[in-house]
C-alpha cells in the first residue's frame, strides 16, 4: 500500500542525511541469507500450491504495512524535526526581538538624559535672561526718573533766569508744556 502524500524535501541538513547510514534501503537484507539457501518458496510434498500463495499474499500485506508504517514514522521524525527547527528559530526572533527592544530602551534613555540635560540648560539660561530683563527694567525706571528730575530742575533754572531777567516783579507763571523725555 503505498501513500499518495508526496515526501517532502526539506534544506535541513540533517533530514537530507540517512539516519541509518549503516543500511543502504529499507529492504536490502541480502547479507543475511547465505547463496547456498534456495531463492524460490519451500514445498511440501503433502500440500497444495494454494496454502502456499495464501502465505506469500499474507507476507505482502505484512510488508505493504511495515512499507506504511515505516512511511508513517519517517513522517513523524520529519515533523518533529520541523518542529523542533520551527521552535527553535521561534526562540531566536523572541531573542533578537528581545535584544532590539533593550537597545532601544538604551538609545532612549540615552536621548532622554541629553534632553533633560538641554532643557536644564534652557531653564538656567530663561532664568538669567528673566534675572537680567528685570534688572535693566527696574534700571530704566530709575534712569527714567533721574532724566525726568533732570528736566525739572532744568527748567525750573530756566525759569529762574528769564524771571530775574524781568524787571517788574507781577509774575505770573504760565505753564509750560513739557516735552516728552528723550528715552522711552
Amino acid at each position: 500500500m503505498l501513500s499518495t502524500v508526496p515526501a517532502i524535501i526539506s534544506s535541513n541538513p540533517m533530514i537530507q542525511s540517512d539516519p541509518f547510514p549503516s543500511l543502504q534501503s529499507a529492504w536490502d537484507c541480502s547479507q543475511l541469507f547465505s547463496n547456498t539457501q534456495s531463492v524460490g518458496p519451500a514445498r511440501s510434498g503433502s500440500a497444495s500450491i494454494e496454502p502456499n500463495q495464501t502465505q506469500t499474499h499474507s507476507n505482502s500485506g505484512l510488508d505493504e504495512s511495515n512499507q506504511t508504517l515505516s512511511i508513517i514514522d519517517e513522517r513523524k521524525r520529519r515533523r518533529m524535526i520541523s518542529n523542533r527547527e520551527s521552535a527553535r528559530r521561534s526562540r531566536m526572533r523572541k531573542q533578537n526581538h528581545l535584544e532590539n527592544l533593550r537597545n532601544q530602551a538604551n538609545r532612549l534613555r540615552i536621548e532622554n538624559r541629553d534632553l533633560t540635560n538641554r532643557l536644564r540648560f534652557l531653564l538656567y539660561h530663561c532664568h538669567r535672561v528673566r534675572t537680567d530683563n528685570d534688572r535693566l527694567r527696574s534700571e530704566s525706571t530709575v534712569l527714567r526718573q533721574k532724566l525726568s528730575d533732570m528736566h525739572q530742575i532744568l527748567l525750573f533754572k530756566q525759569l529762574q533766569q528769564f524771571s530775574s531777567a524781568w524787571p517788574c516783579n507781577n509774575v505770573t507763571v504760565m505753564s509750560e508744556q513739557i516735552p516728552p523725555p528723550l528715552i522711552i
